[in-house]
């Protein structure tokens, strides 16, 4: 089954259909550029501020765009790097909107991110921008972002996108060093007014390799806080790169049911956010499994932070790499699950995080680590 039924996504506020996620991804990320003015300490591509000549070209990003349409994926995601340093990001958000899609993209918070600037991604089509708060003060955020100035940015682009009436998204990336933070950067993402709340789980990857995560016992600590907001928050809550947080919703939900309060399935899987804003997908998502990333130069994987490419688009379509390559067939076969994630009983809503499991063990199937869970 096809997202909107006849190869197109969907336009304007429409809740996008969801496809079937053996034919098609719920999600597209398409990394424009890897140039970047920032250096992240958790940065999964070791961006720098050089753009790449083999880069997809204007061509080439439409041609991609246009493929993820007739295959039925709904939304994509033009990210970086640094999405700001490609001058066509207008012209690829105008086809991707002219082809169906619904489109957010996550700007860099540098001096390239000026009140002219979101206002003409508002004008070419844009559904919805992101900007990151990593850090509940500027010190900690800059400290992070390893540049001064960047937090303040932030909030300016946030101010922007209200300005512009554009959906704002906040990300914040969570790991040992910020998690005592997390009330003041949840407050501040309320303030905000954003609309959409994606919390990162650390994938120890590229710089993030240096990083101490969470332990899981940790985890289940900030399950538990990001419960409490998102069954409260006037913005949906989505957990990437931590499925196990659905384990934990539905256990809770079994555990203690409130008939007046949300469902699980509110909570996990709201096809459209606040104003008709870009929402969640209705189906559990995991790497190769609703979800593909396709990086600067065309290499298609999984996700962004499992470095496993199942092949180029400038060699084969996109819908043959995502439907046939045998990498993206096994990610979406729960059988091949190993240890606790393999005989886990919520294997089929959760899977652990197969990027975390590569970045631990170099084995895309093993059990996330950080995970509690005791399989029955």
């Amino acid at each position: 089954m096809n997202a909107g039924g006849n190869g197109k996504g969907s336009r304007g506020g429409e809740v996008p259909a969801c496809p079937d996620f053996a034919l098609a991804p719920f999600l597209l990320i398409w990394e424009v550029t890897r140039a970047c003015a920032l250096a992240c300490r958790h940065c999964r591509a070791d961006a720098i501020d050089r753009r790449d000549p083999r880069e997809l070209s204007t061509e080439e990003g439409r041609q991609l765009l246009t493929q993820a349409a007739r295959m039925g994926t709904p939304i994509v995601v033009l990210t970086g790097g640094d999405p700001l340093q490609r001058d066509d990001l207008e012209d690829l958000i105008r086809h991707a909107k002219g082809v169906g899609l619904r489109v957010g993209t996550i700007p860099a918070a540098t001096e390239r991110l000026t009140v002219a600037r979101v206002r003409s991604l508002k004008d070419a089509g844009l559904d919805q921008m992101a900007v990151s708060i990593d850090g509940a003060t500027s010190d900690s955020h800059d400290l992070f972002r390893q540049v001064e100035g960047t937090y303040d940015r932030a909030l300016a682009g946030a101010a922007y996108a209200r300005e512009a009436a554009l959906p704002l998204q906040v990300n914040t990336v969570f790991g040992a060093w910020n998690l005592d933070e997390f009330d003041e950067i949840a407050a501040r993402v309320r303030s905000l007014g954003a609309v959409f709340w994606e919390v990162f789980l650390l994938v120890p990857t590229g710089r993030g390799a240096q990083l101490q995560g969470p332990t899981a016992r940790q985890c289940e600590d900030l399950f538990a806080k990001l419960y409490a907001v998102a069954r409260t928050a006037p913005f949906l809550v989505k957990i990437t790169e931590a499925p196990h947080y659905r384990r934990y919703v539905i256990e809770r939900m079994r555990e203690a049911p409130d008939r007046t309060g949300p469902r699980a399935r509110d909570l996990l899987a709201r096809p459209s956010g606040p104003g008709g804003s870009i929402g969640m997908a209705p189906h559990a998502v995991n790497a190769g499994k609703g979800f593909c990333f396709v990086d600067h130069v065309g290499d298609v994987y999984p996700s962004g932070f499992l470095p496993l490419s199942a092949g180029n688009v400038r060699a084969r379509p996109l819908a043959g790499i995502y439907r046939e390559a045998p990498l993206f067939r096994m990610l979406r076969d729960p059988s091949l699950l190993k240890g606790w994630c393999g005989r886990c009983n919520y294997r089929d809503v959760c899977g652990g995080s197969r990027s975390r499991a590569y970045a631990l063990s170099y084995d895309a199937f093993a059990e996330d680590p950080w995970c509690l869970h005791e399989p029955a």
